[in-house]
């Protein structure tokens, strides 16, 4: 992949304890992945979203993941990259997203981002070793915007390290387009005379269901098998608690400005109640 990076060191600290398990992808049947999962391995936090980026906000977007400009405030960048850029954007992501505002129609995505909590037991270098396997296997061919994140937690001062990844549908096609008519429309019959194809629509609600959830899934795989390689013993779960037959309650989330305006003691009585709950881990605490 043709990747431009940037990077920022990050004291994060490494689990120095775990013990290594049997990779996921060895597991036999659905009934062994289920009992990989509840039965002899730890929970760390689930997160993975995905939105569509209207035309006119892609351009600012990527500024707020790459932490440009007024959102340099924020101290909590650590790595960036991006890959699979046409020739004419090939050194400069933000002018890709830039011709996307422009010259994409007007009720048109300009991105999909995955926004994926990673495990916060993990060094940086594998941090980023993670993310870039993640890109790997949700980016593909297609143009790719990516940061992480890992901003400190306001309730207990854990980081929560997280990647934003912007992917663009215009699948490349080898042939060579203006920025104007690479996101123009595709023109099945003659491919060169149209826009690039966009990976996305067309699509029943029932098979937009099954894409997020086999998505979903193989985001915790991947997340799963790079825990093992490590030899680290926590796994994730993109399953709901209900379907991994946990009755308690999913965690609310509180918000930056909810925690700061906690008082001390409904603070530390907040903590120990989601960690007799089992919420909090070296990989699942926020």
């Amino acid at each position: 992949m043709v990747e431009g990076v940037t990077a920022r060191a990050l004291t994060l600290s490494p689990r120095t304890d775990a013990k290594r398990c049997t990779p996921i992808s060895q597991a036999a049947d659905e009934n062994d992945l289920v009992g990989f999962f509840l039965g002899r391995t730890e929970m760390a936090t689930f997160h993975h979203s995905v939105k569509s980026g209207k035309k006119g906000s892609a351009r600012r977007h990527a500024c707020y993941i790459e932490r440009l400009g007024a959102h340099g405030v924020h101290s909590d960048l650590i790595h960036s990259g991006y890959g699979n850029m046409p020739a004419w954007a090939e050194m400069d992501p933000n002018m890709f997203w830039g011709m996307a505002d422009r010259y994409e129609r007007s009720n048109g995505s300009a991105y999909r981002e995955h926004e994926i909590a990673l495990p916060n037991g993990l060094t940086p270098q594998q941090l980023i070793a993670l993310a870039e396997r993640l890109v790997r296997a949700l980016a593909g061919s297609k143009p790719y915007h990516y940061a992480i994140h890992s901003p400190e937690g306001k309730l207990e001062g854990i980081h929560n390290p997280h990647i934003h990844l912007m992917i663009s549908d215009r699948v490349p096609d080898g042939l060579d387009r203006s920025p104007q008519q690479t996101f123009s429309r595709f023109n099945a019959k003659q491919p060169e005379a149209g826009g690039r194809r966009k990976d996305s629509g067309g699509r029943s609600p029932a098979e937009l269901s099954q894409q997020v959830t086999a998505t979903r899934m193989l985001v915790a795989q991947t997340q799963n098998q790079f825990l093992a390689d490590h030899g680290y013993h926590e796994r994730v779960d993109h399953r709901s608690l209900r379907d991994q037959g946990l009755k308690r309650q999913p965690e609310r989330h509180l918000g930056q400005r909810f925690v700061k305006d906690m008082a001390h003691a409904e603070r530390e009585q907040y903590v120990l109640c989601r960690r007799s709950l089992g919420a909090a881990s070296a990989f699942g605490n926020r």
